[in-house]
Order: structure tokens, then sequence, then C-alpha cells
């Protein structure tokens, strides 16, 4: 008897705690290129989430439609999707690119409007983008981002960050995308030092050229970045989508990275 009373406590105090699911995916030249096919399997495969935030899609023609067709493809799988794509980032032609988010506004609300960083745009190629949402009472600010190649040494875009929790005092910001170097970097120490902590810890996410006996992951790139005096990170998770193709190589051209899911738990 106690042990059943004690399991319909656990239950119940289960159900009381706010949780919300984020991917992160680095979606490889996200625009025209990408087929019916390709719009139909990222669909299913996104489906069952709540938050899905993208780096790389394409500032040119078909970035923000194919943001959209994907929206369309989502919005035809049973649950109601909304998405924003930003505007092209302020970098050179060469390196400007978009970002979106998609997201279940049966799930959470966005609140505001979406912005480019313009403080530190001119130090930085692609400057994150940040969205605010609402999940039940608790509000949190996701902060998109894209870092330059890791030959050109991303270090000197991250730095930056350690001034962003100070530049806006009143949001919760969760840093998450591709930062092209390993949480491990030293650039991240001021961010600890103000109570954050990586979601993932060595954990490899974009894609090799080939896969060797199964091994197909490369560098630990993709993260997200969290307070955690706000917010617990529940069964972070890299999704190997690849290994729903037969052909490695067609995988590859969808994306060379792999998403990224965490479970937002809120304190």
């Amino acid at each position: 008897m106690p042990y059943r009373f004690l399991f319909i406590i656990l239950f119940a105090f289960q159900g009381l705690i706010a949780q919300v699911q984020v991917v992160s995916w680095n979606i490889a030249n996200f625009g025209a290129s990408k087929t019916k096919e390709e719009i139909a399997f990222l669909a299913q495969y996104l489906r069952t989430y709540d938050i899905v935030a993208l780096q790389e899609v394409v500032a040119g023609p078909g970035g923000a439609q194919q943001v959209a067709a994907l929206a369309d493809a989502l919005n035809r799988k049973g649950s109601q999707w909304d998405y924003v794509v930003s505007a092209p980032t302020v970098s050179s032609a060469y390196k400007t690119e978009r970002y979106a988010y998609l997201w279940k506004p049966s799930r959470v609300k966005l609140i505001g409007k979406p912005w480019l960083e313009a403080t530190w745009a001119q130090a930085i190629d692609r400057e994150p983008y940040y969205a605010t949402f609402q999940f039940e009472v608790h509000n949190f600010t996701l902060v998109n981002f894209h870092a330059i190649t890791a030959s050109k040494q991303p270090e000197r875009e991250i730095k930056y960050f350690k001034f962003l929790p100070t530049q806006y005092p009143q949001l919760r910001l969760l840093f998450l995308g591709d930062f092209n170097c390993s949480d491990s970097n030293t650039v991240f120490n001021p961010l600890r030092q103000q109570g954050y902590l990586p979601a993932f810890t060595a954990q490899k996410t974009s894609l090799k050229k080939s896969c060797a006996d199964g091994d197909c992951l490369s560098k630990p790139f993709d993260n997200i970045w969290y307070p955690k005096d706000f917010v617990r990170i529940v069964n972070p998770t890299v999704l190997h989508f690849y290994r729903l193709f037969s052909d490695f190589s067609a995988a590859r051209a969808l994306s060379d990275h792999v998403p990224i899911l965490v479970t937002l738990e809120f304190l």
C-alpha cells in the first residue's frame, strides 16, 4: 500500500513538471537544392518535437521558401506549426545565411518579434538570431548561432557571448547551434562562470564523408548552452537520421550534421 501511494504521488508530481522538446540542426545549404522528397523526410522526422531551430538556411533564392515548404509539410502531419525566418546576416555575400525557427503553437507561444543581434554584428560573421517563447508560465529566449569554420577560429566570435546575458538581463538565454568548436574550449569559460552548462560533453555531431565500421560522426561542434539555475536538460540526444537512409551519401547530401535534441525541464 505505501508503495502504491508513493507511485501515485510521483506520477502526479511528474505531471506538474514543465517540459518542452527543442531540436537544433545545421541543415546544410537549406534552399532550392533540397528536393520535395527531402522536405517530406524532414517533416516526418521532426513532426513529434515542439521547437526546431535551423542553421544554414540559404540567404538567396529558395531558403525562406523551403522553410515555408517544410512548415506546410509539417502541418499535414496532424499538428499545426508556425515558422519564422531571419533576414540574411550582415556579413559578406559569401558567408551570409538565414536562421529559422519552427514550432507548435499548441505547445509554445512566440513572444514578440525575433531579431538578429545588432550590437556584435560587425564582429560576428553570422550574428545570432533570438526568439523568445512562452511555455506555460516560463519564458525563455533561444539564441540560434552558426559560427565561422574551425579553421577560421570561431573562438574569435564566441568570446562575445559572455556579454549577452548582461546585455539582456531580463531574458533567460539559451545558446544553441553549430559552434564549430568543442564544449571543452576555454572560450566557453566565461559562460560557465555565469552559470551556463553544455547539454552535451564531447559529443560528436558532424558527419564524416564516409562511415567506417559504423562510426559516422566526426567533430563535437553542435551544442546547447543553458542557465542551470533556470532549466534542467533531460535526456540530451543525438538524432542519427542517416541510419534511415540506405545510402549514406544521400543522407549526407541532406545534411553534414546530425540534429541534437534536448528536453527542457523548467525549475
